[in-house]
């Protein structure tokens, strides 16, 4: 499935795994606003890939930066 940008779009089911948590809870941050979400025709959310790696990214990253010895 892909989106009309021509991104890959993500089951709530794989944006999960990706972030190790139980599929109503990202069901909850889109309800939340904290992550964007589109709706099929059907009524089922689905999430821009790159938003979801971007995301990601973001909460994986040390906030302190690299370590000084």
């Amino acid at each position: 499935m892909t989106a009309t940008t021509g991104g890959r779009l993500l089951t709530p089911g794989e944006v999960a795994a990706l972030f190790r948590v139980d599929p109503k809870t990202v069901t909850r941050w889109a309800t939340a606003g904290r992550i964007g979400s589109i709706r099929t025709p059907g009524g089922h959310r689905r999430f821009r890939e790159a938003e979801v790696n971007e995301l990601l990214a973001e909460l994986t990253t040390d906030p302190n930066g690299p370590q000084q010895p």
